[in-house]
């Protein structure tokens, strides 16, 4: 079979499952291809030329609803790693915010440390004020696809300051490896992408780090293992084995002694190609990455829920009643637990969970030793509770200007 990958950190679970060995022992003889771009990883699913690949947590949702422009059902069959994104500035951007806010600038920035206090969204907002003001062009930020979690944090990021992503500032897309030539050349003022694509600005001197996922929505879901439902229905002890040996190679990763050998592996130019020690950086930060641990690969489907509501607060979606269903029929819980139960792994008693509501570590019930979790805490300190909520949540759109 064939499985695609995008060059991000994120993709190492699917590329150790290869390089430890992990698909052969579990029965299965796997191609794994690079690719350009999220679009080419969503069409090349969608016709087949993919069996399964990384992919974006949002995207098998927004394919199966059919508002992309490929409609086909697909799913995700587990996920890949909480954590990962950050959320960029040109070094330009930053000074025009150092000018008019100052004081909302953080001291730290640079390295992204686990203890940094991140840019609050207030200090841009002052900047598009100006600029509007003045008569200037809007700000220009990227994500790497309209269906992903970087455009909804991005978004989630700049409301919380005020600023209305729709009116306020203009929004591109851009695939991850490209970022970086994009902020140097000045065509966009900054970005929301995963790993180690805001280290390679840093290391360049051409950007800054305003904020990470963790500090927007911790342990938020960043990708997942996703295959068309066709190719599921047909293939289900395929996919068991591949998600098995996805899994393995996750927990394989998660383990701190491994990490150097990680980033030497990833930084080949035929996967990522990036310096060691730029990945090093990144895999160093403590949960930052987390590929395992936390239940990190089970598929929740208040995540999906998650995902949902965002699409139906930014309109890309209409609100309606049966996202619940839609949520149930992509997130694949039944297939990560036939995998999980293979390999003597505990699972949740339930699929779902309330988001945001652990500020600090928290003990999670399974069907077999409890887990250790992670904070899951929004920058605004919010509750997504889709056990609870999830009419109204799909319902009613919300208001998206900063509210």
């Amino acid at each position: 079979m064939t499985v695609g990958f995008i060059p991000l950190i994120d993709c190492a679970p699917i590329l150790f499952a290869d390089i430890l060995g992990l698909f052969e022992r579990h029965g299965l003889d796997v191609e794994i291809r690079r690719e350009a771009s999220w679009a080419n990883i969503r069409d090349k699913v969608a016709l087949g030329l993919l069996d399964a690949a990384h992919m974006l947590s949002p995207m098998p949702l927004a394919t199966t609803l059919g508002i992309d422009s490929v409609n086909v059902p697909m799913i995700a069959a587990m996920t890949l790693q909480l954590n990962g994104n950050s959320i960029t500035l040109s070094n330009a951007l930053w000074q025009e915010i150092e000018e008019v806010a100052p004081e909302f600038v953080p001291e730290f920035i640079g390295e992204h440390r686990p203890d940094a206090t991140p840019l609050e969204a207030r200090a841009l907002a002052a900047v598009v004020r100006r600029r509007a003001d003045l008569g200037k062009a809007p700000l220009t930020l990227a994500s790497v696809f309209t269906f992903s979690s970087h455009n909804h944090l991005l978004r989630l990021w700049l409301a919380s300051g005020g600023i209305d992503p729709d009116r306020d500032v203009r929004f591109t897309v851009v695939p991850p490896p490209h970022m970086v030539a994009h902020l140097s050349g000045g065509t966009i003022d900054g970005y929301c992408v995963g790993e180690p694509w805001n280290q390679q600005a840093v290391s360049h001197g051409i950007g800054r780090i305003a904020a990470t996922s963790r500090h927007i929505w911790n342990s938020m879901p960043e990708k997942v293992l996703g295959t068309t439902e066709a190719w599921a229905q047909h293939n289900p002890k395929t996919l068991i084995a591949l998600v098995k040996a996805v899994t393995e190679a996750g927990a394989w990763l998660d383990d701190p002694a491994n990490r150097t050998e990680a980033a030497r592996v990833l930084s080949s130019p035929r996967y990522i190609n990036v310096p060691a020690e730029v990945i090093a950086r990144s895999l160093a930060l403590p949960d930052f990455h987390i590929f395992h641990r936390q239940l990190a690969n089970f598929p929740w489907r208040s995540h999906a829920d998650w995902f949902l509501a965002q699409m139906v607060r930014w309109g890309q979606i209409a609100p309606r009643p049966d996202l619940g269903a839609v949520a149930d029929r992509v997130f694949r819980t039944d297939i990560y637990r036939a995998a999980a139960s293979e390999l003597g792994l505990p699972c949740p008693l339930t699929d779902r969970k309330p988001e945001g509501a652990h500020g600090d570590p928290w003990i999670l019930p399974t069907n077999g030793a409890p887990v250790a979790m992670g904070p899951d805490k929004f920058l605004d300190g919010s509750v997504f509770d889709p056990g609870n909520e999830t009419s109204t949540i799909f319902e009613q759109q919300e208001s998206n200007h900063g509210d």
